[in-house]
């Protein structure tokens, strides 16, 4: 007998959240609080925290003051420092699990291979690597970009016969005392790397391509009477995560979209050079160090000891491209091998990659394909949250999404627009919910108008081989003020989306999408 939607099972849940980091966890939270309790949240790593289960290398840290770094309902007064150490986002993660009740519902070492909508039933299918299969009304992807860890396209890579890891999966159990160690970056995770590694190796080896900004970080620890006026006295919290959010906004945002309006980057740059000039002593390694592009064409870092770091005799930077690794070590284009010992892969992440937003295919409305939705038309997204031809599919951090502030002022925003629509829903009635192809449009058209405004499209952005740009030229940020975004999230027009009942069939829109240029 022929299925049909009224005669087809429920789906296993209403809504499932892919990944367990800070966005599934907060989605998961913000679905408790809107009173929407058939979710899960699959995760394939062991435990929750994402980026902060995964990266546990010394010296990881967060890189905004953690006043801001943390969802606005659930404020600690207990963080160690300004900017906190990796072991403590962990435990922010697990606490927020247990507090919500969340740990249940929460499926790990689970790892999602494909998303497929059936346009009969409104219903998602994802397949797993285990051979399990979830259905779900709606899926909330929160994946993250800076996930799937991107090793260097080296010759010879493979050959190495000493220790390779990357950053973000950090072996533990190499004890790097007395060993000679190459360090292939100079990223935000190798600024925060460097300096805790290079007391106790015999030789660390710095392999360049790109100079980073990086800006003196103004962390102190959190303890004594501070400790306990945040504790304590009433408006405390308040009042020192309006000064970090204020300063996180001013250094990215508004540096960022509003250039003109505040020249925050030539304020910088001069910071930055001053850094140089008083921590590095000798003027060939400063002048390598020192950037070419303009503070804001891709990501900037803020540290006290990066620096420093090269005046250590034991320490060597090398800016001469590399060539190939050997069995030995690394050998750069001037013919010099460098032996090593063990070889650490600083490198980053996938960003604007087939593949990786997100780690797995996603089949929509007649077969659409999102990867290749986003090949010929480019990187776009509703709000950041939703994609023509993809029903009942959300995601924290799509295109457009992110606008440079805390990752928690974004997943809040995120979330406060995906819970109204999936309210909307329920009082409609609806089993399918897709933004039109018109508000789409609209959208990416307007962000578009407003690029040129942007850091990113005015400062000598050539020279940095930022993973702020994708294969088109274009750098998906969301180019708005964390007040606009914030606004817009809960103020949209939920006309901008198609609600259709059970038993609705529409075919996948024939044009192109997202014509604008």
């Amino acid at each position: 007998m022929l299925e049909t939607a009224s005669s087809a099972p429920a789906p296993d849940h209403e809504v499932v959240i892919i990944g367990g980091g800070f966005s599934g966890i907060g989605a998961a939270i913000a679905l408790t609080r809107a009173h929407m309790n058939d979710f899960v949240v699959i995760e394939e790593g062991s435990g929750v925290g994402g980026a902060w289960h995964w990266n546990t290398y010394p010296g990881v840290a967060v890189d905004i003051p953690s006043f801001s770094y943390q969802f606005s309902y659930e404020q600690r007064s207990d963080w160690s420092r300004v900017y906190a150490p990796g072991r403590e986002l962990k435990a922010y993660a697990e606490s927020l699990v247990d507090r919500y009740g969340l740990r249940p519902r929460i499926r790990l070492n689970t790892r999602v291979t494909g998303a497929a909508f059936d346009d009969v039933r409104h219903v998602w299918s994802l397949s797993t690597a285990g051979g399990d299969t979830i259905t779900a009304r709606h899926v909330v992807g929160a994946t993250g970009v800076l996930t799937q860890p991107k090793p260097p396209e080296i010759d010879g890579l493979e050959d190495f016969a000493g220790t390779t890891m990357h950053t973000s999966r950090w072996d533990h159990a190499v004890d790097l005392r007395g060993k000679r160690v190459a360090v292939i970056g100079t990223g935000a995770s190798a600024v925060q790397l460097i300096p805790a590694i290079a007391p106790e190796v015999a030789a660390l080896t710095v392999f360049q391509r790109t100079p980073i900004w990086c800006l003196p970080k103004l962390d102190l620890p959190l303890a004594g009477p501070l400790r306990a006026a945040m504790r304590w006295v009433p408006g405390t919290r308040r009042a020192l995560r309006a000064v970090s959010q204020t300063l996180v906004e001013l250094t990215f945002p508004i540096a960022a979209h509003y250039p003109d309006l505040v020249p925050v980057a030539s304020h910088g740059e001069r910071l930055g050079r001053r850094q140089l000039r008083r921590q590095v002593q000798d003027p060939e390694v400063r002048a390598k160090l020192t950037p070419s592009y303009s503070l804001g064409c891709k990501r900037p870092s803020f540290h006290n000891e990066y620096l420093a770091t090269y005046n250590r005799e034991n320490v060597a930077l090398e800016t001469t491209p590399i060539a190939r690794v050997t069995p030995e070590g690394v050998q750069t284009s001037d013919g010099v091998e460098h032996p090593v010992d063990v070889l650490v892969l600083a490198t980053g992440f996938k960003v604007f990659e087939a593949g990786n937003m997100p780690p797995f295919p996603v089949t929509g409305a007649d077969g659409a394909d999102l990867d290749e939705f986003w090949a010929e038309n480019r990187f776009q997204a509703y709000q950041g949250v939703s994609v023509p031809g993809f029903p009942n599919y959300f995601t924290i951090l799509g295109p457009y999404a992110y606008n440079g502030a805390s990752y928690f002022t974004l997943i809040e925003n995120q979330m406060r627009h995906i819970v109204r629509c999936l309210k909307h829903a329920r009082r409609q009635g609806a089993s399918r919910v897709e933004v039109t192809r018109e508000a789409n449009d609209r959208f990416f058209a307007e962000v578009l108008g407003r690029r040129d405004r942007q850091v990113f499209f005015q400062g000598s952005c050539g020279t940095a081989n930022s993973y702020y740009f994708d294969v088109n030229g274009d750098a998906p940020f969301r180019p708005a003020s964390t007040l606009e975004a914030a606004w817009r999230s809960a103020r949209y027009d939920l006309g901008d989306y198609r609600f259709d009942p059970p038993g609705t069939r529409r075919d996948a829109p024939a044009e192109t999408i997202g014509a604008a240029v």
